[in-house]
């Protein structure tokens, strides 16, 4: 009897600690909104026209800051208006659906102040203080500083007020629990603030701000676990969920960290480089984010990357990494070349060019191409699949488009011609296998 008393006290000793744990993690550093508001309300009781001067330019900064984190994606419903919410996010625990953020009373921001707004940003949690999902990217989120915070909440508040009731979540048990959700950011999430670094220059400081925090560059660039939490090096790469699209490291020479400056700046205003076109989750990034910033944001950017990149120098051709998949390949090398060359003379030769060289500013080179040659070739089969066009910028008004064989193409012709592409002109990466087209082909 002493023994089970023993042990049931143990038992909830080790409960409540791991509950107050959990408790104490998910508010540090919370925000005092009663206070805030205090101060908010007294700053807001002037009307003079310099008061009237800063805000119309906290207004359009907050415009500007909502393109650089892309926000109109995910709070825009299809066909719907800006900004009013419903649109669906799926991920391998239901459907979360974005919120209203027009000043609607009812179902949007209009009872919400700047500091309510300021605790979503900084520490996930809504006005009532329900903890947030984190589709909504608060990991990242929580390092904008409060300044840029207020200027968004001043832009979503100068909005038309569009009456629409936001949408109830989907999601499975227990993953619909505030208490598992609590648990998760116990594990996953800490409010922080962005430090500059006084070794760096303003321009680096200022990519590293927009990359880590409004960008939320991470959210897809990083490995993830089963229950969501990073499990990679931030930016080091990782298959975004139900997507089923690689999104390369930016930190690997062998992916997205090797590209020029330039040209990665071009390729985030416009959509398309000299050497490169994004499709897929990418191209809503370029289209709804990246294309409505500065050339000056966008080189900071490109200047914090650069300095990210390993040091570790580019492999030959000869020696980049094999496939993860491709000892399952059922049928001869040899025969997959001879048919992959003559299904790419087919089907592809006409836009890629006989040697893979591509056609500057319509279809991206097969030749000497890092999306082409990375270890992971989901995005490859992506493309072959569903096609897909890049974005519609200011800068790219009419993009090319890439023709869907999802109906075309059997798997191994699919596999074929892929393992053509990553072995010839120079291209020397692993084989594409049937079973690696199927996989995706079915989910």
């Amino acid at each position: 009897m002493k023994i089970m008393l023993k042990i049931g006290f143990t038992a909830l000793l080790t409960l409540m600690t791991a509950g107050a744990a959990v408790w104490f993690l998910n508010n540090r550093d919370e925000v005092d909104v009663d206070g805030l508001v205090q101060t908010t309300m007294a700053s807001s009781v002037s009307h003079s026209p310099a008061s009237t001067l800063v805000n119309d330019r906290q207004i359009t900064r907050g415009a500007y800051l909502a393109s650089a984190g892309n926000c109109i994606t995910c709070h825009t419903s299809q066909g719907g208006a800006a900004y009013a919410g419903g649109g669906g996010i799926a991920t391998q625990f239901g459907t979360v659906y974005s919120p209203n953020l027009t000043p609607d009373v009812k179902t949007g921001l209009g009872s919400w102040t700047a500091a309510h707004f300021w605790r979503a940003m900084h520490n996930g949690r809504s006005k009532s203080g329900r903890l947030l999902y984190p589709v909504f990217p608060y990991q990242q989120y929580t390092t904008v500083t409060r300044e840029d915070s207020d200027a968004l909440f001043a832009y979503f508040k100068s909005l038309a007020a569009v009456e629409q009731a936001n949408q109830p979540n989907t999601l499975r048990f227990p993953y619909n629990q505030q208490a598992a959700l609590a648990v998760w950011r116990a594990l996953y999430f800490q409010p922080a603030s962005f430090e500059p670094q006084a070794k760096q220059d303003a321009e680096w400081n200022r990519g590293a701000y927009l990359i880590n925090g409004l960008g939320h560059c991470a959210a897809c660039h990083t490995a993830r676990n089963a229950i969501g939490g990073s499990t990679g090096q931030a930016l080091g790469g990782g298959i975004i969920p139900l997507q089923n699209w690689y999104a390369p490291s930016l930190l690997s020479p062998h992916e997205g960290g090797n590209i020029d400056s330039a040209q990665l700046v071009t390729l985030l205003k416009t959509g398309i480089s000299r050497d490169a076109v994004v499709i897929g989750p990418m191209a809503e990034v370029v289209r709804g984010g990246t294309a409505h910033m500065s050339v000056k944001d966008l080189a900071a950017m490109a200047a914090y990357l650069k300095t990210l990149v390993s040091d570790q120098p580019l492999l030959p051709s000869s020696e980049l990494p094999v496939a993860s998949l491709s000892a399952d390949l059922p049928v001869a090398v040899s025969g997959q070349s001879v048919a992959g060359a003559q299904l790419y003379g087919t089907h592809c030769a006409q836009c890629h060019g006989d040697k893979g060289e591509g056609v500057a500013g319509a279809y991206p080179a097969m030749a000497g191409n890092r999306a082409v040659t990375m270890q992971d070739t989901s995005n490859l089969v992506q493309i072959v699949l569903k096609g897909g066009f890049a974005p519609a910028t200011a800068g790219n008004p009419r993009p090319y488009g890439m023709p869907p064989f999802v109906l075309v193409l059997r798997d191994i012709e699919i596999a074929a011609i892929l393992t053509h592409v990553r072995g010839s002109w120079g291209n020397q990466a692993g084989l594409v296998s049937p079973l690696t087209v199927n996989r995706i082909r079915g989910r």
